[in-house]
Parts: C-alpha cells; structure tokens; sequence
C-alpha cells in the first residue's frame, strides 16, 4: 500500500471517489482503496499531485463554507424557534432543513483538522463523524422533497391543505424521514473505518466492489433523481395555478423562484452525481486509465465542493427570500443582537414582534416563501 502525508483527509465523500481501482488486502479482508496510486497495466499511476492540490485548497474553501452555512443555518434556527414559534407544517419543515444541514456541517472542522493530522479518534469516532456528515446530507435532501410538496399543496390544493398542512403532520412525517435519512446513510457508515495507510492513518470508507456500485446508484437516484423528479411534478403544478393568478407582479416574481430553485439545485448537485458515477464505473466508461482517473478525482473534489455549498444557499431560498420572514429577521437582530451593540440607540429597543406576528394567517401557514410569493 502506498502512503503519502498530504492525502487529504476532508470528507468521507471524497474518499469514497477519489480512489478508483480496487486492490486486494493481502490479510483477506474486504476489497479497499489504495491511499493515491491507482493502477493501469500492472504500473502504479502517481496521484501525488492531485493528493497535494486537494490538501492546499480543499480546507479554506471547506472552511468558508463551514462558517457562512453555519451562521446561515442557525439564524433559520433561532428565528423559528423565538420569533415564528413553529407555527406551520413549513416551519417545521424549514427547522428540519436548518439542522440537517447544521448536522452536515459541524463535520467539517473534523475533516479540516485530519488534512494536517491524519485521523487520530478510531473506528469508533470515524463512524460517528462519517454518520453525522451521511445523515445530514439525505436528510437536507429529504426535506427539500418535502418543501416542495408542502408548497404543491399550499397553492395547488389549497382546501386540502387546511386539514392535512398541521403542525402535527408535519412533526410525524418529519421523524419519519429522519428514520429513513438513517437507513440511507447505514452502508456508508458500516463500511467507514479507521485505516493505516504509509504514514498516516485515515477515516473513510473501504466498501466491497458491489457495494460500492449499489452505494453509488442509491446516493444518485435519492439526491438527484428523486429530488429533481418531485421538483418537475409539484412545480409543474404550481406553474399552471400561478398563471391564473390575478396579480401579475406576484405571479413573476414567484415564477422566477420556481425556476431558480430547480436549476440552483441542479447546478449544485448534478455535476458531483455525473462525477460519482464515472468514478465508481470507470472501467465500463473507458476511462480506467491513468490520466483519465487523475482528472476525474480533481473533479470529484471540485464538484463535491460545489454540493456542499448548496447547504449555505438552503437558508436564503428557503427562508430568508420570503418578506414575512425577513421582517422576523430584523425583529431578532434588534431584540437579541443590535441593542447589545449599542445600547443608547432607542431604535433598536422598539418593538415590533407583535406587529410582525399579527401577519401570520393560519389558512397559509406563514408562508410567503412556501407560496413561492
């Protein structure tokens, strides 16, 4: 096995594909990735290079991600629980998201510290991280699908609605989906361990070649076929009520979201998802040569950085584009943030909470944003 100090220990994602031929331990354990050789003709290709570009850009951009997702995030967090009170089935939806996406991130600092340290916790402590970063990632997509449905039957059956879009429904569907976000990241889990490799020791997943192939197409089909297909459906749907609408200024501006949030999602997720499946079916691609498997693990962490950024975007177009919401915004950031920083300013100690509250209707839920308007 070859070993090399600048393998860059950042998610179990990238390690999960950016090693594409499989050798055998000679212990007979299960079939594992090599640490940066690949091999073409019996000749080990040098992955040194691409070990060392990951190690020096992959942390700060892994960082600027970590700390806008974060803020981003947790403001969702803070406003729904001490401003909007969980009021609506969306709300609690939006809070899943916000977690999910807070779970996902609160990984990063583990996999940021491992790229000059190696992994230095255990088996134990590297399924758990590995978990936390599985479990937030389908659970962030799981809550989109159920965003999208939430808003279809806001707007497209809108007296249904009344009876089915209750806080108790939503509570209900939402530990369901935690459950199933769970049994989706348990092969990542199961297969992650601690491994020493040359001069460091590493945390990612060693899965048998079969399972690597059914990993790959389940993450494909729930993160970009089942998300993508709902959005096709339930935005369809909403187009055709939205063009009844009599407010033409509305209706545009809640048209271009529709699109914006299909093709932000697109952008985001389809390029890792195509990257992912070249990777794991090289050889079935023609591409299990050397070069080839050089740029498809530069683009693995390319694209790969790219999805993660979405988790700082959830916040913006699922929350903060809608006005009600940005309203409760300004009434946090007075109540809880800006009157420590001056205090002497009697503007910031106007209240305005009961105000914003009295905006709230239970036949829409809050929701603007869920509307699309």
């Amino acid at each position: 096995m070859g070993g090399d100090d600048t393998l860059p220990q950042l998610s179990p994602n990238t390690l999960s594909t950016s090693h594409s031929v499989l050798t055998t331990n000679i212990k007979g354990d299960d079939e594992y990735p090599t640490t940066n050789f690949d091999y073409e003709g019996g000749v080990p290709c040098n992955k040194e290079d691409v070990g060392q570009i990951a190690a020096k850009l992959l942390p700060p951009l892994y960082s600027l991600v970590f700390l806008s997702g974060f803020v981003g995030n947790l403001l969702v967090v803070l406003i729904l629980i001490n401003c909007k009170k969980l009021k609506s089935m969306t709300d609690i939806y939006l809070l899943n998201l916000a977690v999910s996406d807070l779970l996902f991130l609160l990984t990063f600092p583990v996999w940021i510290y491992c790229t000059a340290n190696g992994w230095v916790s255990g088996t134990a402590m590297c399924k758990v991280f590995t978990g936390m970063y599985h479990i937030g990632y389908f659970g962030g997509i799981f809550f989109i699908i159920l965003l999208t449905i939430d808003r279809y039957l806001a707007i497209v059956h809108a007296v249904f609605a009344l009876k089915a879009r209750t806080v108790t429904f939503g509570v209900v569907t939402s530990g369901a989906t935690w459950v199933v976000a769970v049994f989706a990241s348990l092969p990542g889990i199961i297969f992650t361990k601690s491994q020493n490799e040359g001069y460091v020791c590493s945390c990612g997943p060693y899965f048998p070649l079969g399972w690597k192939n059914f990993h790959t197409i389940m993450r494909t089909i729930l993160s970009l076929v089942l998300p993508l297909l709902v959005m096709v459906v339930c935005y369809s749907g909403i187009l055709k009520t939205l063009l009844r609408c009599r407010n033409e200024r509305k209706r545009h501006r809640a048209v271009r979201l529709i699109f914006a949030i299909m093709i932000i999602y697109f952008l985001f997720w389809a390029p890792y998802n195509i990257v992912l499946l070249l990777n794991t079916f090289q050889e079935f691609f023609g591409l299990s040569n050397c070069q080839a498997t050089g740029q498809l693990d530069k683009a693995t962490h390319v694209t790969e950085t790219l999805g993660m950024m979405h988790c700082c975007i959830n916040p913006i177009i699922y929350a903060f584009v809608g006005e009600k919401f940005r309203r409760y915004l300004s009434v946090f950031f007075r109540k809880h943030i800006a009157k420590h920083l001056c205090k002497q300013c009697p503007i910031f100690y106007r209240e305005t909470a009961d105000r914003v509250s009295s905006a709230y209707t239970p036949s829409t839920g809050e929701q603007e944003v869920s509307a699309g308007l």
